[in-house]
């Protein structure tokens, strides 16, 4: 059985055509399916969409989450909630096209491997956007010690093994992709094109800068061994210029003046100094965070209709109610 798992998150336009496409290619492949969506505090009707789809397919699961979480926790406890021996984790805004199913399964099928994702084959977006992503990995993989791969898309095709390996990874700050790829096991990119750039993205440039340190202080120590070899590299030569100006004044009697030399000085090192302190304390706040073991989501509803009861309603809420299962909170610890 292949799993589908999306998130919800100012969706409502584009559900009933993803799940259509969706759903044409899973009947090419023959394969059994699940639709699994996740609703990650949506303000529109993304979540009334996915029930009335609910009630035309018993398939059809919905996980409400209490609040928004953002969307790689979502994207996380909605592989959590994944039933099929396949996982194919895809966004529903349709920019990734519902029919690159069936080139990841080939690949996955011919392969052997455990993972087929989706990558660009050239990336689409504004030039700042473009510029930032290049950034964005060329950075990450500098810091890195186990870089990754560029460009990835959310469309993924994963097996059974591999998604429960990702699900034992239990940190609160962290960016997707660097889970994907920390994870192992064999995976295989596939060139995919993006269709119907939206024009603008609830990714704002505050958002991918807090992502990019969330992706850098979970996986890579190196800006703090980084932060010695500077400050070494600033107290060797500081020293020796102190020894120079000691010997100048004992040995040849002069006397080093200079005001605006002392005053730039003190600024370049109290800027040196709080830069420091800010990749330290952005470190403390990561552990900070992880500490607490607060749950990773908490779910409000699951909704769900079982198979054997389909054409049946549920008995007190008339033909539009769903049944539904209630959790006080995820798995997730």
């Amino acid at each position: 059985m292949i799993s589908v798992v999306a998130t919800l998150f100012h969706s409502e336009s584009y559900i009933r055509e993803f799940y259509r496409r969706c759903l044409d290619q899973l009947r090419r492949l023959g394969q059994e399916y699940e639709f699994v969506f996740v609703d990650d505090g949506s303000p529109d009707n993304s979540l009334g969409v996915v029930l009335e789809l609910m009630m035309e397919d018993a398939a059809v699961r919905a996980v409400e989450l209490s609040r928004h979480f953002g969307h790689h926790k979502a994207m996380m406890t909605g592989l959590q909630h994944a039933r099929g021996e396949f996982v194919f984790l895809i966004d529903v805004d349709l920019e990734e096209p519902p029919e690159c199913l069936e080139s990841l399964w080939q690949q996955l099928a011919s392969s052997e491997a455990d993972v087929s994702f989706g990558v660009q084959s050239k990336r689409q977006g504004p030039l700042s956007g473009r510029i930032l992503g290049e950034l964005y990995y060329t950075i990450y993989n500098w810091l890195s010690f186990s870089p990754m791969p560029r460009n990835q898309l959310t469309a993924r095709l994963m097996r059974r093994n591999y998604v429960e390996a990702l699900l034992e990874y239990r940190e609160h700050r962290f960016a997707i992709e660097t889970l994907w790829h920390l994870a192992g096991y064999r995976q295989v990119p596939v060139a995919i094109n993006k269709h119907g750039y939206k024009g603008s993205s609830s990714y704002t440039l505050s958002h991918k800068l807090r992502l990019f340190l969330d992706s850098i202080t979970s996986t890579s120590a190196l800006p703090l061994v980084f932060i010695s070899y500077a400050g070494l590299a600033l107290t060797i030569p500081c020293g020796t210029y102190i020894l120079w100006v000691l010997f100048q004044f004992v040995f040849l009697g002069v006397s080093v003046d200079g005001w605006t030399s002392l005053i730039v000085s003190i600024w370049f090192m109290g800027g040196f100094i709080i830069f420091n302190l800010g990749v330290v304390s952005t470190y403390l706040s990561v552990i900070f965070t992880e500490v607490k073991r607060r749950p990773y989501t908490i779910v409000r509803k699951i909704y769900e209709r079982n198979a054997n009861d389909e054409g049946k309603r549920n008995h007190a809420g008339g033909p539009h109610q769903p049944v539904m299962r209630l959790t006080s909170k995820s798995k997730w610890p």
